[in-house]
């Protein structure tokens, strides 16, 4: 069975048996079913044993804290191999074998479904899409008045807190994305943001998208302030804080582009914050101004 799905303009195949339990998983990904599957930007067959990859060359290994998940990158006969555990010690539970444009894949998951699964099409989405004005960010993102702000920050930082208060406080406000909404930067130079299947722990799958009205930097302190940041700052915030492996030059060289192109259009800031409504007020009148 096959089924495709479109998330910011850019549609993904999936190929499964039928009666695969892997189908169950994938609840969050209905918004954004379409019955269009031409021009996929990738193809990803879930397959039941692996070849014999004993002859990959480690390319480069990735995890940014003990709690995070790993990601093993190898070449293998003229392909990407990549080797995913939940966190850095634990065993790997899900293998992906990518040709060198991550326009088609074959994925194995051994645990962890829902993990797994999500794991390989945002590998596969940020990858395919690097060259494509798009970004997969790992952001909060509230709505008000019809445009959208990306709360940013390291993992614990408050941005889930920050989104709530909004809602909680600011009247209007709505939640668009909790964990990985992508930035697509269009034909005439709008900078969007979408929604997508991927939320964290929050379950909002929402298939919409919003000019994007301002991006914050979040930083947690023992009172409220903001400024706005340079090009050069918000250039920094922003290439922590999205998807796609810069080993990768072609992949590298896309991501720059378009994050060149979002602060070019869109304010950053910095907000140094409490996790109070203040905080959230001082944040909302600076930002859409």
């Amino acid at each position: 069975m096959k089924r495709t799905y479109q998330v910011a303009g850019h549609k993904f195949s999936v190929v499964m048996p039928d009666n695969s339990l892997v189908w169950n998983e994938m609840t969050p990904y209905q918004p954004f079913v379409t019955e269009n599957e031409g021009n996929v930007v990738f193809t990803a067959s879930l397959i039941d044993a692996m070849p014999n990859t004993s002859d990959k060359q480690k390319a480069t290994v990735s995890c940014e804290r003990p709690d995070m998940p790993r990601i093993e990158l190898y070449e293998w006969q003229g392909k990407w191999l990549m080797e995913v555990a939940p966190t850095l010690e634990a065993p790997v539970r899900v293998f992906l074998i990518a040709d060198k444009a991550f326009s088609t894949a074959e994925f194995r998951i051994l645990g962890s479904m829902r993990f797994s699964l999500n794991t390989v099409m945002m590998l596969m989405y940020a990858m395919s899409t690097a060259p494509l004005n798009t970004l997969l960010m790992h952001s909060s993102v509230t709505v008000k008045d019809g445009k959208a702000y990306l709360f940013l920050g390291k993992s614990g930082t408050g941005k889930s807190t920050h989104s709530k208060l909004w809602i909680d406080n600011i009247g209007g406000c709505e939640l668009l994305n909790d964990d990985n909404p992508v930035i697509r930067v269009m034909d005439n130079g709008e900078a969007r943001v979408f929604g997508s299947p991927w939320s964290g722990k929050t379950p909002c799958y929402r298939n919409l998208d919003f000019p994007i009205g301002a991006v914050v930097s979040l930083f947690q302190a023992k009172e409220n302030q903001i400024r706005r940041l340079s090009m050069l700052e918000a250039y920094a915030v922003m290439y922590v804080s999205y998807s796609g492996y810069r080993f990768i030059k072609a992949i590298a060289d896309g991501l720059h582009a378009t994050n060149e192109k979002i602060i070019s259009a869109v304010p950053c800031f910095q907000l140094k914050c409490l996790p109070n409504a203040e905080a959230a007020w001082l944040c909302y009148k600076t930002v859409s101004q």
